[in-house]
């Protein structure tokens, strides 16, 4: 088994995933290393990611854990097997690990919801935006600094700008269109870009307005990653220290009807962008 420093969120969702089945099985650890000719010690490596698990071992557990879910063994034998480099493992000792972590998330991800309530979502903002923001929420950081950070987040956003891209639904409340994170200009090309990608076939854009009476939900922003199956579904949240991944399954479903309700009392997609249109006249 390969021995890893770090493990990624990836690689440590595998073997959460792997000790829920275990759990679920009724089985304690050391019965399961057994399974595998290891030992306890070997089995605790596997379920927090720092050793590897090949498609042989994570398929003989899932047959002693009686897990019968073809879908998800396969997508787990996918995460187990998978050696992608990614471009932004670039960024290992520049940036976070958790927002590393978010990159590859996205990458693998099959679609994308957002909901956002003060800024632009990432995957939306222009590089101006960007980097009136990060200049603004971080302003000890030096302009070399800044331009990373930027970098990085224009990265991101080839999951919905590459030849494959996964559907994206972002859910934006008037607020976050209003405030002008940068200047007049920047905030106008900022609407415009937002209004230039709404029309693509997999980029779905609501609003919802101020002009709305009894919403309590602007504490249900929110980025979710849908996973190869349900159960491996990721929810992020903004935390102190950077992104906070949610994978616990009434977590999920808790966030899966947070979204449901802020569709509910959007705008239309036509009628979002005809809102857009309204607030870019007026700047």
């Amino acid at each position: 088994m390969a021995r890893r420093r770090q493990p990624t969120a990836r690689q440590a969702r595998l073997g959460i995933e792997l000790r829920k089945l275990r759990e679920a099985a009724g089985l304690k650890a050391r019965e399961a290393a057994v399974l595998l000719g290891a030992d306890s010690v070997q089995m605790s490596q596997i379920e927090s990611g720092i050793s590897g698990v090949s498609e042989e071992r994570v398929r003989r557990l899932a047959a002693h854990y009686s897990c019968h879910n073809e879908e998800l063994v396969t997508a787990l034998v996918g995460m187990a097997t998978d050696r992608t480099r990614g471009w932004w493992e670039e960024y290992w000792g520049v940036l976070p690990t958790p927002f590393l972590d978010l990159s590859e998330l996205e990458h693998h991800a099959h679609y994308r919801w957002d909901v956002d309530f003060l800024h632009i979502p990432g995957l939306l903002q222009t590089e101006d935006y960007a980097r009136a923001l990060y200049s603004y929420v971080n302003p000890e950081f030096p302009a070399g600094e800044v331009e990373r950070w930027v970098e990085h987040r224009m990265r991101r956003r080839v999951i919905i700008e590459r030849a494959d891209p996964i559907p994206y639904e972002a859910v934006i409340h008037e607020g976050a269109l209003r405030i002008r994170v940068g200047d007049r200009a920047a905030a106008r090309a900022q609407l415009a870009r937002v209004l230039e990608l709404s029309e693509a076939d997999h980029v779905t854009v609501r609003v919802i307005p101020f002009d709305l009476d009894g919403f309590g939900g602007a504490g249900s922003a929110m980025v979710y990653a849908g996973g190869a199956v349900p159960q491996l579904d990721t929810v992020v949240r903004d935390g102190p220290n950077g992104p906070v991944f949610i994978d616990a399954e009434a977590q999920l479903d808790r966030y899966r009807t947070l979204f449901r309700k802020v569709v509910a009392v959007s705008l239309d997609p036509d009628r979002s962008r005809d809102f857009i249109h309204r607030l870019a006249k007026e700047l």
